[in-house]
């Protein structure tokens, strides 16, 4: 095992955890998240710095691509439809948040070459549940690589979000507002985000002039 990672777990467990005593004592008894977010496995995304929460507060549930497959029963192992169902059905969250993000590598191998992906079957096999997206964006001849990027991480994040409406009782929460869904375009490079608005059909900027814990206390009302 890494050094480093040895040196950061003594160091939580000696000043972290005595400054969060009482919460972690707290939620040692069983977890009441609030809010489940849907993330990218990409190291340089930190659900809880993103939306500036505790521990205790987010279920989480990361994969390549922030992809959320449609919801079906099959027999094999399921874990990103097994963890959304779960905090679904489960824990009762009151906010669902797909958070996608810029320069996304997943988002990337959609358009790698067979002979690149060669090592990684499994990832390519995973990459096809989003490949309208992709034959979506190459009817573009003239797109460029960034603009590519760009517009298929986009695409990615409201094609999660519809199939997160295929999940027993979410539409029916939804009506009832015991449940909000949340799209959010993350940039790595400028910390910015982008919030879906599914009125406009358009990614809107949250901007830095706005109080970002006034943004979180209107996602997170009540908690």
């Amino acid at each position: 095992m890494h050094h480093n990672i040895i040196n950061g777990a003594v160091k939580f467990m000696e000043e972290n955890f005595i400054e969060h005593k009482e919460l972690f004592e707290h939620l040692s008894k069983k977890q009441a998240p609030h809010t489940l977010f849907i993330g990218c496995s990409d190291s340089r995304v930190v659900p809880n710095l993103i939306t500036n929460t505790l521990p205790g507060e987010l279920f989480v549930v990361r994969n390549i691509a922030n992809i959320v497959p449609h919801y079906r029963l099959v027999d094999e192992f399921l874990a990103t439809t097994a963890a959304i169902e779960y905090a679904i059905h489960t824990l009762g969250i009151k906010n669902i948040i797909v958070c996608g993000h810029s320069n996304c590598g997943g988002c990337e191998a959609l358009y790698q070459s067979d002979d690149k992906l060669a090592n990684t079957p499994i990832v390519k096999k995973w990459l096809m549940i989003i490949e309208d997206i992709k034959t979506e964006v190459l009817k573009d001849k003239n797109i460029t690589p960034a603009k590519r990027a760009w517009v298929t991480e986009r695409l990615n994040i409201i094609n999660s979000l519809q199939n997160i409406m295929t999940f027993p009782g979410v539409i029916d929460k939804l009506k009832a507002k015991e449940l909000r869904l949340y799209g959010w375009h993350y940039i790595i490079e400028t910390g910015e985000l982008y919030n879906y608005d599914d009125t406009t059909k358009s990614f809107k900027l949250l901007e830095k002039s706005i109080n970002y814990e006034e943004i979180y206390s209107q996602i997170f009302t009540d908690f």
